[in-house]
């Protein structure tokens, strides 16, 4: 998972993981007599993770509150993935200290997985938190909340191998009403050299199917019509049913999802390249439901470079799995990651990240400048060699070329008709138009007519940008 879009590529109407930006929960809750205020940072997970601790928190007396100067409680959910949510973080974290000035008694904590990779710096060096807690130790915020009020440092770093929270139903917040999340599985046992993932968020576990399906039940009775089905590797889901002695994959999982009812689109992210199989494909094709879009990080063009971040695929490998999508879907979507300028990368191999954005012709990407990570395999045994002159020009002629091609796919959606899930106002004028995405996860934006949020109308494509899709309502 990434840490933020990079908004040359990446609709700006679009809001389905908000990577990189903070958000403050919000939603209807009871009125509590504590408040809490929580940001979060980083991908789909993080957020899904804020609502299960809004869950745990609400449970305990506390309400949530949109403004961190009435808070008693500020915790900030982050993201070690790239070094910028990091800067961040600790930007924030002293801004979040002003409150004690007012408030002694107010705590500040920082939850995820910087939480876990930084935990002395923290406590040490930043001395501005109070407590410290990592993906797998949530349950226990009641406890270090009473550490936390004693005036002691309350720490939960512990990594689980059991831990999925699928007991917990999360507290909807931050939300419009139509697009969901829910988390299928936690950790990841792919040790790709450039990422920190498995050491902050633990080894790969997954959630009891039937808990996943009542979640995703339970939303499209609220109301929710587009739900997305999240993991470090979805693809990976493997649960085994003790009491029946079944197990259940992950097309299998997506089939019991997607037969829960017609009108509940189903996504999901992210897939490793390779473990999507064609079992998953096939389950795809056979509901309309499930939506035609599969996120296939590439990470680079060049073979060699793949072997270094030990990827498991070579280009050729890549460029099969994809030319097998557009065999059995062919309207599919692909987006990708592409990380430039990871260590030792030539010119030669940048070139090749730039061809195989022209064979595939990614519909959009997250496209990043390496950042080292600490503790991280290529940190230990590689040099970050690039120089950050290089990276940056290269990361430019990436997004140009990926902008190119997201122009051509939109522009090649002009004159077609598509069924389109009504999300809301759109962002730049929300008192004429509507935006909503079709299967292929394209934002489209129309002009307002007595239609609701929620529903499914068809629209007409009459024009294209590089990020969005314009249209009119047709019967």
């Amino acid at each position: 998972m990434n840490d933020t879009i990079n908004p040359l590529i990446q609709n700006k109407e679009h809001d389905e993981t908000r990577q990189g930006e903070a958000v403050s929960l919000k939603g209807k809750v009871e009125k509590k007599a504590k408040n809490c205020y929580v940001e979060s940072y980083g991908c789909a997970l993080n957020f899904n993770d804020s609502e299960i601790v809004a869950t745990l928190l609400n449970q305990e007396g506390y309400g949530i509150t949109t403004d961190f100067k009435e808070a008693d409680l500020i915790l900030i959910n982050t993201c070690s993935i790239r070094e910028h949510a990091e800067q961040k973080v600790r930007e924030r974290l002293r801004i979040f200290t002003s409150v004690k000035k007012n408030k002694p008694s107010a705590l500040i904590g920082v939850l995820g997985c910087m939480a876990e990779r930084l935990k002395e710096d923290l406590l040490e060096q930043e001395k501005m938190v109070d407590l410290i807690v990592g993906p797998d130790g949530y349950r226990s915020l009641p406890e270090l909340l009473k550490e936390a009020e004693a005036g002691h440092k309350a720490v939960n770093v512990l990594l689980s191998r059991e831990e999925t929270y699928a007991d917990i139903s999360p507290t909807r917040l931050a939300t419009n009403g139509v697009n969901g999340f829910v988390t299928i599985m936690r950790g990841c046992n792919n040790m790709c050299s450039f990422c920190v993932v498995p050491f902050t968020r633990g080894r790969e576990r997954s959630r009891d199917a039937f808990s996943i399906v009542a979640e995703c039940k339970q939303l499209f009775d609220e109301g929710f019509r587009d739900i997305t089905l999240l993991g470090q590797n979805v693809d990976s889901y493997h649960w085994k049913n003790e009491t029946e002695n079944s197990e259940v994959n992950f097309a299998q999982l997506l089939e019991m999802v997607a037969l829960i009812h017609p009108d509940l689109r189903v996504r999901f992210s992210s897939s490793h390249p390779k473990d999507i199989t064609d079992d998953v494909l096939f389950t795809m094709l056979k509901y309309e439901n499930i939506c035609k879009q599969i996120h296939l990080p590439l990470q680079s063009g060049n073979s060699r470079i793949l072997e270094k971040m030990n990827r498991t695929y070579d280009r050729e490998w890549y460029m099969a799995k994809y030319d097998r999508i557009m065999e059995l879907i062919p309207e599919c979507a692909v987006t990708t990651d592409i990380i430039i300028g990871f260590c030792s990368e030539t010119e030669e191999e940048h070139q090749d990240s730039l061809s195989m954005i022209d064979y595939c012709r990614f519909e959009f990407g997250y496209y990043f400048k390496y950042s080292e990570r600490g503790g991280t395999p290529a940190q230990k045994k590689f040099d970050d060699d690039v120089p950050e002159e290089v990276k940056q020009r290269r990361l430019d002629e990436i997004i140009a070329k990926a902008r190119h091609y997201s122009l051509i796919r939109n522009k090649e959606a002009i004159g077609k008709i598509y069924k389109v899930l009504v999300e809301g106002p759109s962002h730049r004028k929300p008192e004429t138009e509507w935006n909503g995405r079709n299967t292929q996860n394209q934002m489209v934006i129309f002009p307002k007519k007595n239609v609701q949020k929620g529903q499914y109308i068809n629209v007409l494509i009459n024009d294209a940008s590089a990020g969005t899709l314009f249209g009119e309502i047709v019967d």
